[in-house]
C-alpha cells in the first residue's frame, strides 16, 4: 500500500537540512512501528520519497513524504504513534492511502504557496508589495538566476501565479518542479534590484504553506490525493 504523509516543520527544526530530515524520518517510522516496506537487494533501504525538499531556514505547514507499507494501519493510529515519538518542531498532519497509479510526490509537484515577511530591522524604505505588483503587471520579469556552475537571464513571470498581501506579509503562489522552479527570495530580490538595492542576507522569514499538483488543468493540494485509512 502506498501512503502519503503530510507534516509540519517549524521552530528549531527549520535549521535541519534535508538529509538529516530524511534520516530522522527513517528512525521515526521504526520507533513508531509503522510497517514500512524495504527495497530488495544487497543493501535494503526504506521505500521513501520526499516532495520538493525545503531549504534550510524555512518553515512549512505542507511537507510531504511518500512511503510504502506492508500491513494496514489506520490513519488515526499512524498519526498518533508518529506524533508520540516526534521531537518539537515536527508534527504529522495526515497519513493517507494513495490510489493506484498515483505519481509520487516529487514527480507530481507543480506549484507552492509561500508567506514572506521581513525580519526586524530589515524592512526596506520602499513598499515592496507595490513594486511586486508593478512587476507582475509587466509582460516579463527578467532576473539573473545563479547556480553553482553558471548564471543565466531567466523570465520568471510565467512562474508567478499569485502575488497578494501587504508589506507586513506577502503571499506568493509560485511554480516549482523540474521545468521552472521559482523561489520567493528570487522574486523579492528582483523587487530590490528594481529600486537599485541589494537584498540583505537573512532579511526574509519564509514559510511554505502548501504544495500543489495539476489535475485536469487545476491546482490541487497534494494532501487531496488519497484517502484516510480506517
Amino acid at each position: 500500500m502506498k501512503v502519503r504523509i503530510r507534516f509540519k516543520k517549524e521552530g528549531v527544526m527549520k535549521y535541519i537540512g534535508h538529509l538529516d530530515v530524511m534520516r530522522y524520518f527513517q528512525k521515526l517510522l521504526r520507533r513508531s512501528d509503522i510497517p514500512i516496506a524495504y527495497s530488495q537487494g544487497l543493501s535494503p533501504h526504506q521505500i521513501m520519497s520526499f516532495a520538493m525538499p525545503l531549504s534550510t531556514g524555512l518553515e512549512s505547514d505542507g511537507e510531504y513524504v511518500d512511503i510504502e507499507i506492508t500491513q494496514r494501519v489506520t490513519s488515526l493510529e499512524a498519526v498518533r504513534r508518529m506524533n508520540a515519538n516526534n521531537v518539537e518542531g515536527i508534527e504529522i498532519l495526515s497519513f493517507k492511502e494513495l490510489p493506484d497509479g498515483a505519481k509520487n510526490a516529487m514527480a507530481s509537484i507543480s506549484a507552492a504557496d509561500y508567506e514572506v515577511s521581513f525580519r526586524d530591522g530589515y524592512r526596506p524604505a520602499f513598499s515592496c508589495i507595490d513594486i511586486l505588483r508593478k512587476m507582475y503587471d509587466e509582460d516579463c520579469i527578467n532576473v539573473v538566476k545563479k547556480t553553482r556552475k553558471s548564471e543565466s537571464v531567466v523570465d520568471i513571470k510565467p512562474g508567478i501565479y499569485e502575488i497578494e498581501g501587504d508589506d507586513d506579509k506577502i503571499h506568493f503562489c509560485l511554480s516549482c518542479g523540474s521545468v521552472l522552479n521559482i523561489k520567493p527570495e528570487l522574486v523579492i530580490e528582483a523587487a530590490f534590484n528594481r529600486e537599485g538595492e541589494d537584498l540583505p542576507e537573512y532579511a526574509l522569514s519564509i514559510r511554505r504553506n502548501e504544495i500543489y499538483t495539476d489535475i485536469d488543468g487545476k491546482r490541487v493540494s497534494l494532501d487531496m490525493i488519497g484517502t484516510d485509512i480506517i
